[in-house]
């Protein structure tokens, strides 16, 4: 693997810079500390919102284009994200294009516009983007699983916001978020693939040199509550159903969360996993089915994911069920464990062949954990972890009382899933 350097620059912003010797490729990545966690009901979808506004112009680039040609004309990967907790965005390209990669991606982070006219415009994608969620049940069914979690909270909002909530945003709103939000101390840069540190180091301190200044944007916490099983259905005339059954577990900084990936691999993590095996394999009863677990900085859950016939729906919960009862009672055996560290071993170094993917790993554990493991070290904690310990994780999370369910489907009545919904 590479290696890496790391700065904090004197106005505050944090630099990580990984030279890689195997690579013609070039990607700057900024992310920044800000997601739908970081808003208020008022503005739920300003996040996402600005992501979009970013490259809608500049100072410099004032055309809605201009941003999209200079890119396009030398054959970069660009694009951005919003989560609930950070907002990116990156180039990739050739190195020998670093140049203008910095001189782009520092223009927008620093002077874009947000046009009126733009904005209004760009309601009318939202709100498409929006549908399209909506419309697309394997992406939806896990927001109306958080929604299920959390509830009228942050947490519990959807990233993309309401349509009545974004059309009400004007050009103030975009302004007070970017100066609140995109600051110095609130923002990673990573540099990744064929560059020279220091010269990079420089250049990035001359391009973000007038990086704004101020108060770290601060997050309601997370309120976690259950008591008892919960069901949330979202009727839809489908001709698959849609479900997530899952459980409340960890955050990110839980010393568990190496189990609990190890957990998710082997009961639904490839196509020999235990649910791929009765659900799809044995059983026939769906095309898709995965588990696994999502952490953030102050919560987490495990949960199973499947799209089945709305016949055999019930059928395909009692079966996920059923293996969360017999990994929770009988421990993992040695050969199915060390098959699964294998698995991830073998998927750390497909998933870090590429300047992006590296620019991402070490920009995301220290912008959200302050930290900066290696791939090695990671994989070493996730190579210690002994079935015991994951025994422990699934007698832990796997109770009646913290079982989720949320359905996409033809469904209009709960009694219809509670009685099986019981471990």
């Amino acid at each position: 693997m590479n290696g890496f350097q790391n700065h904090t620059l004197e106005n505050g912003l944090r630099l990580i810079m990984v030279p890689m010797t195997n690579t013609k490729t070039i990607t700057a990545l900024i992310l920044v500390g800000t997601g739908s966690k970081y808003e208020t009901k008022e503005i739920n979808g300003i996040s996402h919102f600005l992501e979009h506004m970013i490259f809608k112009g500049t100072i410099k680039r004032p055309g809605t284009m201009d941003i999209a040609q200079e890119l396009d004309s030398i054959g970069a990967d660009y694009n951005a994200f919003t989560s609930k907790e950070h907002t990116g965005y990156y180039i990739k390209a050739g190195a020998q294009s670093t140049d203008l990669i910095l001189d782009v991606i520092s223009d927008i982070f620093l002077n874009s516009k947000f046009d009126t006219n733009e904005i209004e415009k760009e309601k009318g994608v939202i709100s498409e983007e929006i549908n399209l969620y909506l419309d697309t049940p394997t992406r939806y069914i896990n927001d109306l699983f958080e929604e299920l979690l959390y509830k009228d909270q942050p947490a519990g909002w959807d990233t993309a916001g309401k349509k009545e909530t974004i059309s009400k945003f004007n050009r103030d709103d975009f302004i007070k978020y970017f100066g609140t939000h995109y600051c110095a101390n609130n923002t990673v840069i990573a540099v990744a693939g064929n560059i020279e540190p220091d010269l990079i180091h420089h250049k990035i301190e001359e391009c973000f040199k007038k990086t704004r200044q101020a108060n770290k944007a601060t997050k309601v916490a997370v309120i976690e509550s259950q008591t008892e099983s919960q069901i949330k259905l979202h009727y839809k005339k489908t001709d698959q159903v849609h479900c997530s059954l899952g459980v409340r577990s960890y955050n990110m900084f839980d010393p568990r969360k190496e189990a609990i990936l190890l957990l998710g691999i082997v009961m639904g993590g490839n196509m020999s996993s235990r649910l791929f095996s009765e659900i799809r394999e044995k059983r026939g009863l769906a095309y898709y089915v995965s588990s696994g677990s999502e952490e953030y900085t102050d919560s987490g859950y495990f949960t199973t994911t499947t799209g089945v016939d709305i016949k055999r729906a019930k059928e395909a919960l009692k079966v996920i069920l059923e293996e969360y009862r017999k990994i929770r009672d009988e421990k993992v055996s040695e050969q199915e464990l060390k098959k699964a560290k294998e698995f991830i071993r073998g998927k750390t170094a497909i998933g870090l062949e590429g300047s992006d993917d590296l620019a991402s790993f070490y920009a995301t554990q220290w912008l959200l954990k302050n930290e900066l493991l290696t791939p090695e070290q990671k994989l070493e904690k996730i190579m210690a972890v002994t079935a015991d310990q994951i025994q422990e994780v699934t007698q832990d999370i796997f109770k009646n009382e913290k079982l989720n369910l949320a359905v996409i489907g033809p469904f209009e009545k709960k009694d219809e899933f509670v009685n099986i919904l019981k471990l």
